[in-house]
């Protein structure tokens, strides 16, 4: 009994081991995406995911066994290949292609992504010497960050929310962007760094604000305490008032007269 218990657990280990070894290459694809083993199963065979058989390929004729795949899992009958269409993070895992014609098996390990978050870039600080930057993406998970100049990568930071770089003034022209990447998709942003730090820019965007407030206050200051203005308001604006309201009277009462008439 103890040499039968002995046999099996060797037989697992041994098994285990072989399973580990028989994965050939890492796979990444973003959500949505699609994808090819590259391994074909020409006359007869079967395709697995993790321990379930999902697909087979009997005389040339393949058949989806796994509900979930029927729509999005497809064989070519002149390569033999396999291809997963529409991919969701919820279909990584280990692949297993067993083909008999071949007597082997090869396995992948196929992790799905989400696509990378598009970053966005903010001006934080500028001086007269230089201006810092500061990119950004609103969902970090699994996603690095990087400053481009050019083709040179200047700094990164491995799944942050945001990447500070400051750039000197004599720099302002050059080619810059920012990367946000996660092993299977990434996107980049262009940098205009001069149009960002222009000092002149900026000041005419504060000046306009002032402006704006300005505005602002003198309107609610006409609307709001125009009945309670100090003895000291210009008596101009009053007397003006009056002198219309008068002219007006005047005026109706002439064309009354000539009616009469």
């Amino acid at each position: 009994m103890e040499i039968q218990e002995m046999k099996i657990v060797i037989f697992f280990i041994v098994m285990t081991s072989a399973a580990t070894e028989e994965i050939k290459k890492n796979l990444t694809c973003t959500e949505g995406g699609s994808i090819t083993l590259p391994d074909p199963v020409v006359e007869f065979g079967f395709l697995s995911y993790g321990r379930t058989v999902i697909a087979s390929v009997t005389d040339r004729i393949s058949r989806i066994t796994e509900e979930s795949f029927r729509y999005r899992l497809f064989w070519n009958n002149n390569t033999g290949l396999f291809t997963f269409t529409r991919l969701q993070t919820g279909d990584s895992g280990i692949y297993t292609i067993d083909s008999k014609r071949r007597g082997g098996t090869t396995s992948y390990r196929l992790t799905v992504y989400e696509p990378a978050p598009t970053p966005g870039v903010n001006r934080s600080r500028v001086s007269a010497d230089s201006c810092t930057l500061v990119c950004f993406v609103e969902k970090a998970h699994e996603t690095t960050l990087y400053w481009f100049k050019g083709e040179k990568i200047l700094n990164q930071t491995s799944t942050g929310p945001s990447l500070p770089l400051t750039v000197d003034k004599q720099d302002f022209n050059s080619s810059y962007r920012c990367v946000a990447a996660n092993p299977a998709d990434e996107k980049t942003l262009p940098v205009n760094v001069n149009a960002l730090c222009s000092e002149d820019k900026n000041t005419d965007q504060t000046n306009s604000v002032t402006r704006e407030r300005e505005v602002l206050y003198t309107a609610d200051e006409r609307n709001g305490q125009g009945e309670n203005l100090p003895d000291s308001s210009p008596a101009v604006d009053r007397s003006y008032l009056t002198t219309v309201y008068d002219k007006l009277e005047v005026h109706r009462m002439a064309l009354t007269d000539t009616d009469v008439d």
